[in-house]
């Protein structure tokens, strides 16, 4: 069985807010300076599932894919140091500011590239944009079902089995593979590589792709082709007050509430 996982690397989530910064005219994130990106949190747990099964099924290939510039090998590293068999790197001035439409359609026609893919797994969404949708993309333009939000993964007899994060509880769902899995948290923390699968991960191959290597050109990935266009990119300013209602007791304090709040007419 050959799996690939498809890992983003984003900007460190643990950054202190002050450090977050936005170029409004350009419509793009800033990167702190000195701070080096990570792979999303939601894609390292897909690497875990992809690990899990290969811990069952030891003849599992894992293939990690990932879209961006040179810097995006780290991630790729990463990944590998976790287990996985090999990288492709998909790097391309053309990849630059993709919308979710864009981005699946490079890793769709990536993945078709690969031939002998039969499950595809990713994160429910990146951290960086939340938009949870790129899963499914891929899952559209392949013509696979899709299993989202999944807690457990496994593969029985040709079948993709996932346990399914609901609003009230879970469900179990299967459909035959080949297929796509988007994982979610709750499948638990991926592990963490040792010292020697990080050595090992550096003699790994990670092959890199571009855009003419997967025959695709502007007409497909430039502006006019978007379906989504970004109107605007800024951090939103909180304006927020806050009054403490005196008193002696809290009926005093409460009195003072109602009076204040209607005289902002709110009540």
């Amino acid at each position: 069985m050959h799996i690939a996982v498809c890992v983003k690397q984003v900007p460190d989530w643990d950054i202190p807010p002050s450090s977050f910064k936005v170029d409004e005219a350009a419509k793009k994130v800033v990167p702190p300076p000195g701070v080096a990106a990570v792979p999303s949190q939601f894609d390292s747990i897909g690497v875990e599932a992809a690990m899990r099964i290969k811990d069952q099924a030891p003849d599992t290939k894992v293939t990690i894919m990932t879209m961006g510039p040179e810097g995006a090998r780290d991630a790729i590293k990463h990944s590998l140091a976790m287990g996985a068999d090999e990288g492709v790197l998909l790097t391309d001035p053309l990849f630059e500011g993709l919308d979710w439409y864009q981005v699946s359609l490079v890793l769709s026609t990536a993945i078709k590239k690969l031939e002998d893919v039969t499950l595809v797994i990713t994160g429910r969404q990146a951290v960086d944009w939340d938009m949870g949708v790129t899963g499914s993309g891929i899952a559209e333009l392949l013509g696979w079902p899709a299993l989202t939000i999944a807690k457990d993964v496994q593969v029985k007899d040709g079948t993709a089995v996932v346990e399914r994060v609901l609003m009230d509880g879970f469900e179990t769902v299967e459909a035959p593979l080949p297929a796509i899995a988007t994982v979610s948290n709750e499948l638990g923390e991926p592990r963490y590589p040792k010292l020697q699968q990080i050595m090992q991960a550096a003699k790994k191959q990670v092959t890199i792709w571009s855009a003419a290597d997967l025959e695709l050109d502007a007409s497909q990935l430039g502006p006019e082709a978007r379906k989504l266009e970004l109107e605007r990119l800024y951090i939103p300013v909180s304006d927020t007050h806050v009054e403490l209602m005196e008193g002696d007791t809290p009926e005093d304090k409460a009195q003072a509430l109602v009076k204040r709040l209607a005289e902002a007419k709110l009540i």
